[in-house]
């Protein structure tokens, strides 16, 4: 007798998963750090504020349905406030209790209370919960490995800038008894030998939940440091937007001079600072000596300077000195170990013509009262003269990159409120596509005719001072109040703090201006920010006093971080190419004009035309390209990441997953807890100090 045949099953699909990130908001700091981050890897996320009448609902509805007969998951990770912000037997909380379940879906619970429902004791039980100011955290052994800060080297210190400032809280707790945590991120629990969970995974009734145990905002360094891998974590390393750390460095008007601070006189003897008259110019020019230490630094550090250079400043030294330029004979002997960037000629001021009558200078104007500007064929003589003297040379230049001397030419508050109408034909006669700007008046990306900007940070270190007393005493001068006997100007200028007292001559710079300037440019290399810094070439000579900053990054990062993830330093064309690229990317983001989704292996990205996708996926991943494949992106602490473009003939860009990757994001079988159970209490209500809702600056806020 035969047995009857089996019925055949149709194995059940596999799920859709968006790739957007759900944020459950009550307007704190923690959910806003976490979308800050967001919207700088360019990840998208739907927002629901809490606080809002009228928010949509979450329930089943809202978090999943079927797209062309399969079942969708409209997110593939949820942020929420604390472990459960809803009351007491909520249908919400429920939903996405079920939801996660069902789908894998983690949950990031962005700031909670240490208690037993999110796998801790409570701080009462051996723990300690208060302010978290000056804490040195460690990652831990297996928040390296397995979990998901392997890009730090084990450090993270929570800052500390005020004595007299709260500027985080913390409850430090160990695993609950027989819960499933793991924990990534510790401090030493204060009067104890053990240490306290900050950062850790619980496992529990099928889900899993990132717990953060302390509060924070987006400025702070502590926040700065766990930010990506808390992206990571809850995106698997799956994600749409990515994250580096970048640092490059120029240094403006090489080959010319810098006129220098008087002491006495309270100004700069040649710039628009002094009245005419006054003082006597002095110049601060590199030596060779200087040149050949800056390439000695390059080499010892791994990093590459980009050089602003004005020709005309070696054509007026050698008319000067009998034919003779070392300086310049000693870059050209070491041109290869710079870039270079067109600084233009003579470092003319190419906005409006200045009338320096009278400080602060103003703008000249025509008899009828019309502004007096520099005219296109002056504009263009600057850009092309230093052009073909580099190239007489033999500098290795990119001829489409400007910057011009002080920025200038374009606007400039109060005295030129808009662009020399001139400037963008003369870039466009010189070929010019990326052009530099000063971030604290000009920070966003914008077109000057054929040219794209690139905002540069300015380090606090003053052009006019190639000495450590010159750089204290004009800082004094400017960031002490009118009563101590300062210029007043921090009295004046908004978001400006006046010095408590003047800084000793002696310690000084080593003692405060160089850690502020090393925090705040640090600050700005964590914050996955492309834009450069800028310093002058009087500051690497004489006393050499930019060093000690650029030195204070690189260690500090060098402590900080693991070798998966360098600074990327980049020249600014490429600094260029990057803001366009995320510009162009965030709009479509926002406009909601990007869809993407993983299906099993294969991960789809629709973007509108021309809109290149960015993406951070696991290594092994590869772009398909109709029947062939690439390798996609480039590894960076521990993923890959990078820009990819639909091919000729498709409509999206296809990425395929390596097996491992696909596998650990399968939906795993449940554990015995009812389907679907929710947490029986809201979280508590933690504190957040004012040093959190208000970020502490590093001390005075010269920008």
């Amino acid at each position: 007798m035969g047995l009857p045949a089996a019925p055949a099953y149709a194995a059940a699909p596999a799920p859709r998963v968006d790739l957007k990130v759900l944020v459950v908001s009550d307007g704190g700091p923690a959910t806003g750090a976490i979308t800050a981050e967001l919207d700088g890897e360019g990840t998208p996320y739907t927002l629901v504020d809490l606080q809002k009448a009228g928010r949509p609902v979450i329930d089943a509805a809202f978090l999943a349905d079927t797209v062309s007969g399969g079942p969708r998951a409209k997110y593939q990770a949820v942020v929420l406030p604390n472990d459960n912000p809803f009351p007491a037997g909520s249908a919400e909380m429920a939903a996405l209790v079920a939801y996660e379940k069902t789908y894998a879906i983690p949950q990031v619970d962005a700031y909670t209370y240490a208690r037993p429902q999110v796998g801790l004791q409570t701080p009462v039980t051996g723990g300690y919960s208060g302010s978290a100011d000056g804490f040195k955290a460690q990652v831990t052994a297996v928040g390296r490995t397995t979990g998901p800060f392997g890009y730090l080297n084990g450090q993270v210190p929570f800052e500390d800038n005020s004595p007299s400032v709260s500027e985080s809280y913390a409850f430090l707790a160990q695993p609950a008894p027989g819960a499933d945590f793991t924990s990534y991120v510790e401090a030493p629990i204060p009067g104890r030998t053990t240490s306290g969970s900050l950062v850790g995974e619980y496992r529990h009734d099928g889900r899993r939940e990132l717990v953060v145990t302390f509060a924070y905002n987006q400025y702070q360094e502590q926040f700065k440091l766990l930010a990506r891998g808390i992206v990571d974590w809850m995106t698997q390393n799956v994600r749409l937007g990515a994250s580096r750390n970048y640092f490059a460095v120029h240094v403006d008007d090489v080959f010319a001079g810098d006129d220098r601070w008087d002491p006495a006189l309270n100004c700069t003897p040649g710039d628009v600072d002094c009245p005419p008259g006054q003082g006597v110019e002095d110049s601060i020019r590199m030596s060779p000596a200087d040149v050949r230490n800056a390439v000695a630094w390059e080499k010892s550090r791994g990093f590459t300077l980009d050089l602003a250079y004005n020709g005309g400043g070696s054509v007026e030294y050698r008319e000067n000195h009998n034919g003779a330029d070392e300086l310049a004979d000693q870059f050209a002997a070491d041109k290869g170990d710079f870039r270079w960037i067109n600084h233009t000629y003579d470092h003319a001021f190419l906005g409006c013509e200045q009338n320096v009558s009278a400080v602060p200078w103003k703008c000249a104007t025509n008899p009828d009262g019309s502004t007096k500007y520099v005219s296109q064929s002056e504009i263009s003589k600057e850009i092309s003269d230093n052009q073909q003297w580099a190239q007489g040379v033999g500098l290795p230049t990119e001829p489409d990159e400007l910057i011009t001397g002080e920025h200038s030419g374009m606007r400039l508050l109060p005295q030129q409120p808009q662009d020399n109408p001139y400037l963008a034909p003369a870039l466009s006669t010189n070929h010019i596509s990326w052009l530099g700007a000063d971030m604290s008046r000009d920070p966003e990306q914008r077109q000057v005719g054929p040219a794209q900007t690139v905002a540069r940070y300015p380090i606090n270190i003053f052009y006019n001072a190639g000495h450590v007393s010159e750089q204290v005493d004009e800082y004094n001068w400017i960031y002490t109040s009118r009563a101590q006997g300062g210029s007043g100007l921090c009295d004046d200028l908004p978001n400006t703090t006046c010095l408590p007292a003047a800084l000793d001559a002696a310690t000084g710079y080593t003692g405060y201006i160089v850690p502020q300037e090393t925090r705040t440019a640090l600050g700005h290399v964590l914050g996955n920010d492309p834009r450069p810094h800028f310093i002058h070439q009087s500051n690497l000579a004489e006393d050499r006093i930019g060093y000690p900053v650029l030195d204070g990054v690189l260690d500090q990062y060098k402590a900080l971080y693991a070798a998966s993830a360098p600074l990327v330093n980049l020249r600014m064309k490429d600094i260029g190419a990057e803001l366009r690229d995320r510009g162009a990317w965030n709009t479509a983001v926002k406009a909601g004009q990007v869809t993407a989704y993983r299906i099993g292996d294969s991960v789809t990205v629709q973007a509108p035309a021309g809109v290149a996708v960015t993406a951070t996926m696991p290594g092994g991943t590869t772009q398909v390209l109709g029947s062939a494949t690439t390798a996609f992106g480039q590894a960076y602490a521990g993923s890959v990441s990078g820009w990819a473009t639909a091919q000729p003939g498709q409509s999206s860009v296809a990425l395929a997953l390596p097996t491992t990757a696909a596998a650990a994001l399968a939906p795993r079988a449940h554990d015995a807890s009812p389907a679907g159970r929710a947490p029986t209490s809201s979280a508590p209500r933690t504190p957040v100090p004012a040093g959190v809702a208000k970020p502490v600056p590093y001390g005075v806020e010269p920008r």
